[in-house]
């Protein structure tokens, strides 16, 4: 079988399309290799993923919905699609909204249409984010929460992912997953997170900014643990119910919601060296604490996150390190 992984050449992408291929899968991988961040970090996780005979890329945006059909129109076999192809980051939309909607909305309106539209359709997962719960105050953050007031424009198109789904699996009875990420780290991650660029930072002598003068949590998640969860979710597709649509919507995060210095912490005991911190207020469009509820995923999948923020730092790290001295 064939599956499609949209955002191929991104850190979750990745990780995924090399789980998938461990599987025995074959994985067609599509990425429009904007640059949102370093172009060559994209180029050499496709350079890891080409390694293998079961992997083919195309270049190409979303947003160019007549392409994209009469590309991927022309590839037999796809029974399952990834979409993780997104503009992310939640500072950067205050500065670039025009690349949201076109990715975040226009591009997922493509999948939807070309999915609607391909024979043998099993599952359409598609990567949502805690971000959607916005300025929520109960934790942990659970799924049956109301969700309509986010905080950041990258949070409302990400709510509104999960609404075109739903809309989607109603009308045509596509099997529909939505994950929402809980702060997604480890190695090939993505530079523009805090974990990156402290340890960028850190390493170049320089003051690290800590914002909300440090009283921040975030639900610290290790991508080979989002990779087991969403490989496992992708096997289990939503059946409609009782007249309900085949559509779910799932928390994927480590259950733990640990304060933004153990991050700092971890990153001096893997490095060796003590971090100077710069105390700020909070920023525009961010929050203050998230924690995954993700007893639905646990139960209807078997997922159980197994690696704590002291185990994967260390990983990150020594990546790291290989990747920027090879």
């Amino acid at each position: 079988m064939t599956v499609l992984v949209t955002g191929a050449a991104g850190f979750v992408g990745m990780h995924i399309s090399l789980a998938l291929m461990a599987a025995g899968e074959t994985v067609v991988g599509v990425d429009n290799l904007n640059s949102y961040y370093d172009v060559s970090l994209k180029q050499a996780r496709l350079e890891k993923l080409g390694a293998h005979n079961a992997f083919e890329f195309i270049k190409m945006d979303l947003k160019n919905r007549e392409e994209v059909f009469d590309t991927l129109g022309k590839i037999p076999g796809i029974t399952k699609v990834v979409h993780l192809a997104a503009q992310a980051g939640v500072r950067y939309s205050l500065e670039h909204p025009f690349d949201y909607t076109d990715s975040n909305i226009t591009g997922f309106l493509t999948i939807l249409e070309y999915c609607r539209h391909l024979k043998n359709l099993e599952h359409l997962v598609y990567a949502s984010s805690s971000s959607v719960y916005g300025g929520n105050k109960e934790l942990p953050y659970s799924v049956d929460q109301s969700v309509d007031r986010p905080v950041s424009l990258y949070a409302a198109t990400k709510k509104a992912n999960e609404l075109m789904a739903h809309s989607y699996a109603h009308l045509y009875g596509i099997p529909l997953t939505g994950l929402r990420f809980f702060t997604v780290y480890g190695p090939w991650g993505r530079p523009d997170m805090a974990y990156w660029t402290f340890t960028e930072k850190m390493l170049r002598g320089e003051t690290i900014p800590i914002f909300n003068n440090g009283d921040m949590k975030r639900d610290f998640t290790y991508i080979d643990d989002i990779v087991s969860g969403a490989i496992a979710v992708l096997a289990n597709p939503p059946v409609p119910e009782d007249g309900k649509a085949p559509y779910r919507v799932y928390n994927i995060g480590n259950h733990r919601s640990e304060p933004l210095l153990n991050l700092v912490a971890a990153l001096e005991a893997s490095l060796g060296i003590k971090a100077e911190m710069k105390m700020l207020p909070m920023q525009a469009g961010d929050v203050k604490e998230t924690f995954a509820d993700i007893d639905p995923i646990r139960k209807d999948v078997g997922y159980e996150p197994t690696t704590t923020l002291s185990d994967g730092i260390p990983k990150f790290i020594e990546w790291y390190k290989g990747y920027f001295k090879g």
